[in-house]
């Protein structure tokens, strides 16, 4: 391996990591995936409205957010493995006392216990693909790994609405987001090599703040954060307003809004899959870019788009492309501190949580103020910003 890393020996164990890995990232998604779907049965539960029960999703990120600062020291003192099962431990503990939470109160905490989770699992799912993966298939493990997170919402939904429309949402919590969340566990703990991980550096002097100085003191690295929090802010036009927008601007239904939207999955999670294809041919840097600015410009005109047919296609676009970056971008940004790769991948972490809440924010200022004209050009302007800090104070140290 070109930068000693050490990796699995043979195709065959290494495709049994890749699924594991891959099974962790999916893992993180069905908590969101049900309350978006469920918020308003869970409201009626507990007799709060959609706006205050919509709080514990709020809470969680807020937690994501805080424990992905945090495991930037951890994973500097503990096995990146031991962290990673560690919070898919968190992810079955809330799913279980979501399922049996009496009040709002116990519900807001349950429901905080995954946003630690996914603050634990999703910077050391990408911080493991360096430890296990030599550097010429990272990027396609990470293309694979993505595209799994984003699969979930394809088959998660159809099925969390089948056992909630029989059962109930609280069935929904133990009948897929436990047994997933518990699958994941078993499948880390027993195929995921113990030797390899996070622990050679850590272990040696227990120096918790060594990996934030490491990044710090790196402008390439400082940068992709700061990129990283601005290209995701980008992305929330897709994420969070583009229903509103599609059913207020061209009086989409709902019943055609909740066919259509799974072909946004899908191609974001087909972005996802050919991103480590384009990084192998074209590098991370340039596909990062490249893929960045066109989201932006996706994002701008679909806003701006005149008919609900041209609308439509700029928003699938839209979402292959964010694909494409997401996965480009967190391979770009893996590779900037390899001695401190668990605190690196902490922080883009933290950073795309706070580029979440900053674009739903600005966002929703921008729209209540001027209107979607207004969203739509800021939200956008944010991507190429984004973009242009990848290109100008970015290196990618693989190509150096």
């Amino acid at each position: 391996m070109s930068d000693g890393t050490p990796a699995v020996e043979g195709r065959s164990n290494g495709r049994f990591i890749l699924a594991s890995l891959v099974s962790s990232r999916f893992a993180t998604q069905p908590p969101a995936i049900l309350t978006g779907l469920l918020l308003i049965d869970i409201g009626e539960t507990f007799g709060c409205s959609v706006g205050v029960m919509g709080q514990m999703r709020t809470l969680s990120a807020i937690v994501t957010f805080i424990f992905a600062l945090l495991m930037g020291a951890l994973s500097v003192r503990f096995s990146h493995k031991s962290l990673l099962t560690t919070g898919l431990s968190f992810f079955c503990v809330s799913a279980l006392v979501c399922s049996i939470a009496p009040s709002y109160a116990s519900m807001l905490v349950a429901y905080s216990l995954s946003g630690l989770g996914l603050g634990m699992v999703a910077p050391m799912v990408t911080t493991l693909v360096a430890s296990y993966f030599p550097l010429e298939r990272r990027a396609r493990a990470i293309g694979l790994i993505m595209a799994g997170a984003a699969l979930s919402a394809v088959v998660g939904a159809p099925i969390i609405g089948f056992i909630a429309g029989l059962w109930g949402w609280r069935i929904a919590f133990i009948g897929f987001v436990l047994p997933i969340s518990l699958l994941s566990l078993l499948l880390a703990m027993k195929i995921l090599p113990s030797a390899v991980g996070g622990q050679q550096v850590g272990m040696s002097g227990g120096r918790y703040f060594t990996g934030f100085k490491a990044v710090f003191s790196n402008g390439s690295a400082v940068a992709c954060l700061v990129a990283e929090m601005l290209r995701v802010s980008g992305f929330i036009v897709f994420y969070i307003y583009s229903a509103s927008f599609l059913r207020q601007r061209f009086l989409m239904s709902t019943g055609f809004t909740s066919l259509f939207f799974p072909l946004t999955a899908l191609c974001y999670t087909l972005g996802s899959f050919v991103s480590g294809r384009l990084v192998g041919s074209f590098g991370r840097k340039p596909v990062t870019v490249a893929a960045i600015i066109l989201s932006g410009v996706s994002t701008i005109s679909f806003i701006l788009s005149p008919s609900l047919w041209l609308a439509l296609m700029l928003n699938l676009m839209g979402c292959l492309f964010a694909g494409i970056n997401s996965s480009a971008a967190q391979s770009l940004n893996l590779e900037q501190v390899p001695e401190f790769r668990g605190a690196m991948m902490s922080m883009s972490t933290a950073a795309m949580n706070l580029g979440e809440a900053i674009g739903a924010g600005m966002g929703g200022l921008a729209l209540l103020l001027f209107g979607y004209e207004a969203l739509g050009i800021s939200l956008g302007a944010m991507a190429i910003a984004a973009a242009t800090i990848y290109h100008l104070l970015t290196t990618d140290p693989t190509r150096v």
